[in-house]
């Protein structure tokens, strides 16, 4: 069964140990922050705050902090048989060519229909309804770090629609508080929320939801392709659709099961000071313009829950998000670059700023295509570092990796430098937004690619001695010492 809501999540946290709560009391005002660092970095739980100073509130913050709570979440024992049973899913294992193989691949694509949301009447994010003078002060906002620029909005779903297409999306973008009735709108030039306000000329309907499942947490989140609705995917995620229901005062749908609702709109052309932030890269990404999100109507459960999040230099609670976009969408990429065997995205890159990937290779500048090629795929665009190595090369272990780019690498043969866009966040680029990007051939060379002399091979043991000393251990006094 699918996690109704958040609270269906957290019992099911509580039961297996990995939620602690906190009876307390607690400060919103950095305070919070510095207790979820701690616990982050130490591989911690989950972290339920019962005594909120000045509010009424829990706030429950580092619910995906580890892999096995990702996989608790997304009900799964691996993260990579998502992606593999979505491929199951759109590419047969035999192209339908014929038309009964056409007919026999029917019921593999309707079973996509059955993630389809479904709008209900009403929910439990309609159980309070403040339509007359809303105000977010209600809500347990945290401060993180000292010089952010104010209380910031850090778990939230915002719901847009495509004025053109009419398609929903729906993105997780950081709102500062300014006062009890705006926020500001974190909608970078690149994502889709952005591009729903350039192309609004009025007022753009918006609303938030603060509190959902896990599944909808995460495919918030989630680098899907445009086009691809996101609560399709998290019905995909569940094996249960999403419910959703209309709001009070914006002509859009909500998750019904939410613990918190805001309602409201954002200005075509109205901008304001946000930032500066706390960010995930481990550094305060500056002030700038953004749009300002105005408040119309809060819908709430009777007794909500306040999710948030910390992000800060990594190890942190997003890294393990990352890391399961990473791996669902790992076996896409591969239909197009076959070649790659698996890819890498460090927690030290924060996402945008390393990749690394292994690969078969087959012939000479075959690294050279994979990087261009992952250049060229949605917001792999952004990454600033991708590292290539070959198929025996285990990615996970950046040990292994640096020992093969620090020895395989000849700098001017096997490094490509190109211009592109950045990632919003990058600090270290020229311009806002533009910048050089690198990529590493760290796989082995042949005379094809400018390396006329022969190639060493790895050092390894014989088969005949590992298994004389595997037999032999114990007899060496050696017993307990690996």
């Amino acid at each position: 069964m699918a996690y109704r809501d958040l609270r269906s999540f957290l019992a099911a946290l509580e039961k297996r140990g990995w939620l602690k709560r906190i009876s307390t009391p607690v400060d919103v005002h950095l305070e919070i922050t510095e207790i979820t660092d701690r616990v982050c970095k130490a591989g911690g739980p989950a972290l339920f705050f019962e005594n909120v100073t000045g509010y009424r509130m829990p706030v429950v913050t580092n619910l995906f902090g580890s892999r096995e709570r990702m996989c608790l979440a997304l009900e799964v024992e691996d993260l990579d048989r998502i992606g593999e049973e979505l491929i199951r899913i759109l590419q047969p294992e035999e192209l339908p060519l014929t038309f009964l193989d056409k007919l026999k691949a029917i019921p593999k694509l309707a079973r996509l229909s059955s993630f389809i949301p479904k709008t209900v009447k009403s929910g439990p994010c309609k159980e309070v309804i403040i339509r007359d003078n809303p105000s977010l002060e209600e809500l347990p906002v945290l401060k993180c770090w000292p010089e952010d620029g104010g209380p910031f909005i850090t778990l939230p779903l915002v719901f847009t629609r495509d004025p053109r297409s009419g398609r929903r999306n729906v993105g997780m973008y950081r709102m500062q508080v300014y006062d009890h009735r705006t926020t500001g709108m974190h909608w970078h030039i690149h994502k889709d929320g952005a591009e729903h306000w350039r192309n609004h000329r009025d007022s753009l309907p918006v609303a938030v939801a603060i509190g959902a499942d896990p599944a909808v947490i995460y495919a918030a989140t989630a680098p899907l392709p445009p086009g691809i609705d996101e609560m399709l995917f998290a019905g995909f995620l569940r094996k249960e659709p999403v419910e959703l229901v209309r709001c009070e005062t914006v002509d859009l749908e909500v998750p019904a099961h939410a613990e918190i609702i805001l309602e409201g709109y954002v200005n075509a052309g109205e901008v304001r000071l946000e930032g500066p932030f706390g960010d995930h890269t481990g550094y305060y990404s500056l002030s700038d313009y953004y749009p300002v999100f105005h408040l119309t109507c809060i819908t709430r459960r009777k007794d909500p829950v306040y999710s948030a999040t910390i992000v800060g230099r990594p190890p942190m609670e997003d890294a393990w998000l990352g890391k399961a976009t990473e791996r669902i969408f790992l076996p896409l990429i591969r239909l197009q670059l076959p070649e790659i065997v698996d890819m890498n995205m460090p927690f030290e890159g924060v996402f945008h700023n390393c990749v690394i990937v292994s690969i078969r290779k087959r012939y000479p500048g075959q690294a050279r295509k994979v990087m261009c090629a992952l250049w060229g795929m949605g917001l792999m665009a952004l990454a600033k570092l991708i590292i290539v190595v070959d198929e025996g090369v285990d990615v996970q272990n950046l040990s292994e990796v640096m020992w093969r780019v620090f020895n395989n690498v000849d700098p001017r043969r096997d490094t490509m430098i190109v211009d592109g866009p950045l990632d919003a966040l990058d600090h270290s680029s020229p311009l806002p937004h533009y910048g050089s990007k690198m990529g590493i051939d760290a796989t082995k060379k042949g005379p094809a690619e400018g390396h006329p002399r022969e190639w060493p091979a790895d050092i390894e043991m014989s088969p005949e001695i590992k298994e004389l000393v595997d037999r032999k251990w114990e007899e060496y006094g050696l017993k307990g010492c690996l």
